[in-house]
């Protein structure tokens, strides 16, 4: 059998995602599994590492149910994954520590305060272009090291979600990641291309549990797991979520941005070569270009809460009863009638970079409904990526022309108006959505091939003097929750 599929994973944050694709990028059969959070204090959310795998097995074994192929027919796998949530296993059981700690976990925030109190924020800023923040990997892996001392360094192994999924298929065979997930752990200098010995010792994190380091695509990493009857097939792409959808968004250009709407929301900006040390709150990280002795550099923005909140509104409030109904009722009422949402529920990210930032709802009066709250909490979303593209478009000092997007809340058109009003920018979601998995696909097969898209363009409409109303009102309310 001439291999022809290319079978595309993503393990996200709430669910795992497979699609198998045809040898042009088309998508041939897709299939999901949620599974369970775990909150084990406030401020702390952890997964199981089972669930994490089982979820992504079961999705292979349905695609391959709805598109029957053989194994030996599959060409290749990509795999995107949840960036910086991290996983310490025992390399000879393959048994986790711990359940991993996930990227939104908020338990290391006095350490990382302490990292700035060291003076350490400039040279982590300066070497993996991150900032002290709970949200990178290294914090959590000196935290599950220091709550099982009784454990010899020379048992364990640590790895992002990428690591521990390719460790699993290749039934403890390899232990790597790429360059994207490397950059996301606050201990690879994004300079040198290599684990940083000052972070390492800083953190008291063996090298001896790091993963190697491989590109983005062009691997050829056997899996040989019984999901596949065994057939060696290799693993050729791998990349963080964001950087995966960077690429299936083809911007593959200097100057070329996309936004992901997640569970949080994701805006990279392809900068190629050149390494931009923001002055306004962002990050700087690698691209699924970057190759040994050739880094990709991207600038990042993250919000960390984006389609969360209508999950919190859905489940928490219990005022909106189906979250895929959140734009018709925001679309229902002409505005918020002042009300404005900073979901400051796990901290503030990007630009504001401040984890002790709460939540708050300002500027109800004795006439606010849920429906004004339901629409404060869509605008909420594109409020925060305002803030980030204006900062993007200050570091890079020239004009950005349009925004890909993708992710869940795309399919949102009210969002997406609103996002191109307050952005003052074209806005343009691709036909297919799941631009992850695509990306995912794409390093997978080795090619540099744009492939068409279906775009649908969001024109901003709004006016100047309506538009500063609104981002003054905003500005104000975030400033409320900053100064709590």
């Amino acid at each position: 059998m001439t291999p022809r599929y290319i079978l595309a994973l993503d393990q996200g944050t709430t669910s795992s995602r497979a699609v198998l694709f045809d040898e042009t990028l088309k998508p041939l059969a897709s299939a999901g599994r949620a599974f369970e959070q775990h909150y084990p204090q406030s401020g702390w959310v952890e997964h199981e590492p089972d669930d994490l795998f089982g979820s992504i097995s079961e999705a292979i074994g349905e695609v391959m149910r709805k598109y029957p192929v053989a194994p030996q027919e599959i060409n290749a796998i990509g795999i995107a994954n949840q960036r910086e949530t991290t996983l310490v296993w025992n390399r000879r059981t393959g048994r986790p520590v711990h359940r991993a700690i996930v990227w939104q976990c908020r338990r290391t925030a006095e350490l990382c305060r302490q990292l700035e109190a060291e003076g350490l924020g400039d040279y982590i800023r300066k070497n993996t272009g991150l900032v002290p923040d709970p949200y990178f990997s290294a914090t959590k892996i000196k935290w599950i090291l220091d709550h099982h001392r009784e454990l010899s360094p020379d048992d364990l192994l640590f790895g992002t979600v990428d690591t521990y999924l390719i460790w699993k298929l290749t039934e403890g065979k390899r232990h790597v990641t790429d360059y994207t997930n490397a950059a996301r752990t606050m201990l690879f200098n994004i300079r040198t291309l290599d684990w940083d010995n000052v972070l390492l010792d800083r953190f008291g994190i063996p090298r001896a549990i790091l993963p190697e380091v491989v590109p983005s695509r062009g691997n050829d990493i056997l899996c040989n797991h019984p999901l596949f009857d065994r057939a060696p097939i290799p693993i050729r792409g791998i990349a963080g979520d964001q950087q995966a959808a960077l690429c299936g968004q083809c911007c593959d250009a200097a100057g070329e941005l996309k936004i992901t709407y997640g569970t949080g929301a994701f805006l990279l900006l392809n900068t190629g070569g050149e390494f931009i040390s923001s002055r306004h709150g962002l990050i700087t990280t690698l691209g699924s270009g970057t190759a040994p002795g050739r880094p990709e550099y991207v600038l990042e923005g993250s919000v960390f809460m984006a389609g969360a909140i209508m999950q919190w509104l859905r489940d928490g409030l219990g005022i909106l009863p189906d979250a895929a109904k959140a734009a018709e009722i925001a679309a229902s009422i002409p505005d918020t009638g002042g009300v404005c949402l900073v979901p400051a529920f796990t901290g503030l990210g990007a630009p504001y970079w401040n984890a002790e930032a709460r939540a708050a709802i300002t500027g109800m009066t004795r006439g606010t409904t849920s429906k004004e709250i339901i629409r404060a909490a869509e605008e909420a979303i594109a409020f925060q990526c305002a803030d980030l593209i204006d900062a993007m478009r200050r570091d890079l000092e020239r004009p950005i022309q349009s925004v890909r997007v993708d992710g869940g809340a795309a399919r949102d058109s009210f969002l997406l108006q609103f996002q191109a009003d307050l952005i003052d920018c074209a806005v343009e979601r691709p036909a297919y959505a799941e631009t992850t998995l695509l990306g995912a696909a794409r390093l997978a097969s080795g090619s540099n091939t744009a492939c068409p898209m279906d775009l649908t363009t969001f024109t901003p409409k709004m006016s100047q003097e309506v538009r500063e109303e609104h981002l003054t009102r905003w500005r104000k309310a975030v400033q409320t929750v900053l100064k709590a």
